[in-house]
């Protein structure tokens, strides 16, 4: 990808606002493991909102319980104690079904290791995450292909996830989890595997899903190298918050002008049709 400045999404001022809407709450979040005759506690009492148009990064050590933390503001795991609030709707005491329903209609998330199917192309790839939201047929491969073209892979729609590079199959993973239109986006180490331009490109990308399209957005990360992107910081160390730092927009935008040296991909604008 060639290196030059990122323009076409920039519209007005940076979002997050103190008023924006709080899409993820976390209250009073334990989560505890059987280990032995022991319990190995987790998470232990966090307690944090999320908001849309905001770009966090959950930072701490291995073991420290930000995947944890990550899988629960999904919903995908169900706390030993505390209130989890996604998009409004309180899910702890909610069973399984509707749990997923919650998840396929509000969150989008995206792994290390992108979890492709190797068996389907990028664009079949997509198409399955749309068919679960009834989008299927011929207004799902027009969806599907209109967010490879946003993320300047329109040519790979036939490619099998061996044929492509690693930062390839990133934004493929990322056109995925855009395919509900969700309002949360939750990445576990999305850069880890990825050298640092396509890092670079990764968290832009990112970044003005939050930015200028009002999704809420949490990173799990080792990588330093984000800290110019996010707008807030979170560093869990044995499962509790230790710091929380948040940028002025005004700060945030000012790093991100001076990281944002190459050119990423065209994020998605469009909602899905009822």
């Amino acid at each position: 990808m060639s290196a030059r400045r990122l323009g076409f999404l920039r519209r007005g001022k940076p979002q997050p606002k103190p008023s924006a809407p709080v899409e993820v709450t976390l209250d009073g979040i334990t989560m505890q493991y059987p280990a032995g005759r022991e319990v190995f506690p987790a998470v232990s009492d966090v307690s944090l909102d999320i908001r849309a148009g905001e770009l966090t990064a959950l930072m701490g050590p291995s073991g420290s319980g930000k995947t944890t933390l990550l899988s629960i503001m999904g919903g995908i795991l169900r706390p030993s104690a505390g209130r989890v609030a996604i998009c409004g709707e309180e899910v702890g005491d909610m069973d399984e079904e509707e749990r997923s329903r919650v998840r396929l209609a509000h969150v989008g998330f995206v792994f290390q290791n992108y979890n492709l199917f190797p068996t389907l192309t990028a664009r079949q790839n997509i198409e399955l995450a749309l068919d679960l939201r009834g989008i299927k047929g011929r207004l799902g491969r027009r969806r599907a292909d209109e967010l490879l073209e946003q993320m300047e892979l329109n040519d790979k729609r036939h490619s099998y996830p061996a044929d492509l590079s690693g930062g390839q199959k990133q934004r493929i993973a990322i056109a995925r989890a855009l395919a509900g239109a969700p309002n949360v986006i939750l990445a576990d180490e999305p850069t880890a595997a990825l050298d640092s331009q396509n890092g670079r490109v990764i968290m832009t990308i990112f970044r003005d899903l939050a930015r200028h399209q009002g999704r809420a957005v949490v990173v799990v990360t080792h990588d330093s190298r984000i800290s110019d992107f996010v707008d807030r910081t979170i560093l869990i160390e044995d499962g509790r918050i230790k710091s929380d730092i948040q940028r002025s927009p005004e700060l945030a935008e000012r790093a991100a002008l001076t990281a944002n040296i190459v050119k990423a991909p065209r994020t998605i604008e469009w909602a899905v049709a009822p």
